[in-house]
């Protein structure tokens, strides 16, 4: 005969039902039906186990492990989505070991998830492998100048939209430099005069003449958030700091953006990746 079943909660409250079997025997409780629920669920439960370590290891650089809660610790710092749902895996994690190591014969387990479970974790594996386009949650619209345009024009978006940088392209419609708030507030400090500043005819292409470049990237609108991610972690690594990514129908230089991401967006989007 069997114990009675144990119930264990995990941390958002997910019933797993545990069964403590004495001694095997065909004098089971459970009806054929039930028996085959069980072991459908657990499967799926498995499938789905599996989809998501698939996409941790396609998402996670140069681990120390390609084991499944290795990849949650090692990956958690660069990306969101992994972030959003790392306790939840991490439980899943422990259930899955009970179902795969503990089972004592073919298509019989000790583990059995929830149905509750099972859709939880079909739908956050869906996430991982549909992930979130990076144009979702980039700043938009992104205002952008030409060389001879003028800074009281620049000024203006300023004072309108606080937006404090703005990526600057030549006449052949190649992307320049980015333009900052930095070099705008130096170069008004330098050409001070008395208790005015005469910025009347002053163009852009002024304030890049001290030659400071920052570090940008360009990505297709195709680019996912992952990938967006990833590129930051890269300049980190390198330790290169990257300012901007911006976003275009191609990911071509030569293109206008359509959007652009900043590290401080990556901190927001903690908030703002596909929602459970």
């Amino acid at each position: 005969m069997a114990q009675p079943a144990k119930l264990f909660f995990t941390e958002k409250g997910y019933a797993i039902t545990v069964l403590i079997y004495r001694l095997k025997t065909s004098d089971t409780e459970e009806s054929a039906v039930e028996k085959k629920n069980h072991r459908d669920l657990s499967r799926q439960f498995e499938a789905a186990f599996n989809r998501i370590h698939k996409s941790l290891k396609e998402m996670v650089k140069k681990p120390d492990s390609q084991a499944f809660v290795e990849l949650l610790y090692s990956g958690f710092k660069s990306h969101s989505l992994i972030r959003k749902y790392k306790k939840e895996l991490h439980q899943f994690a422990k259930l899955r070991n009970a179902i795969v190591h503990e089972k004592v014969d073919i298509d019989y387990y000790i583990a059995e998830p929830h149905k509750e479970v099972v859709d939880r974790i079909e739908k956050i594996a869906s996430h991982f492998e549909q992930p979130q386009m990076a144009v979702s949650i980039a700043t938009t619209p992104v205002f952008y100048y030409y060389e001879d345009a003028l800074l009281k024009d620049l000024l203006k978006v300023i004072n309108k939209f606080d937006f404090t940088r703005f990526p600057i392209y030549d006449k052949d419609g190649e992307y320049k430099a980015l333009l900052t708030s930095t070099e705008i507030i130096q170069w008004m400090a330098k050409h001070i005069s008395s208790k005015f500043i005469t910025i009347e005819n002053v163009k852009v292409s002024e304030l890049l003449a001290s030659k400071k470049h920052y570090y940008v990237r360009f990505v297709s609108e195709a680019a996912t958030l992952f990938e967006v991610e990833e590129l930051f972690e890269e300049s980190h690594t390198r330790d290169r700091k990257l300012r901007a990514v911006f976003i275009t129908k191609t990911g071509k230089t030569n293109e206008k953006p359509i959007g652009v991401m900043t590290p401080w967006d990556l901190i927001e989007s903690d908030g703002n990746v596909k929602d459970s």
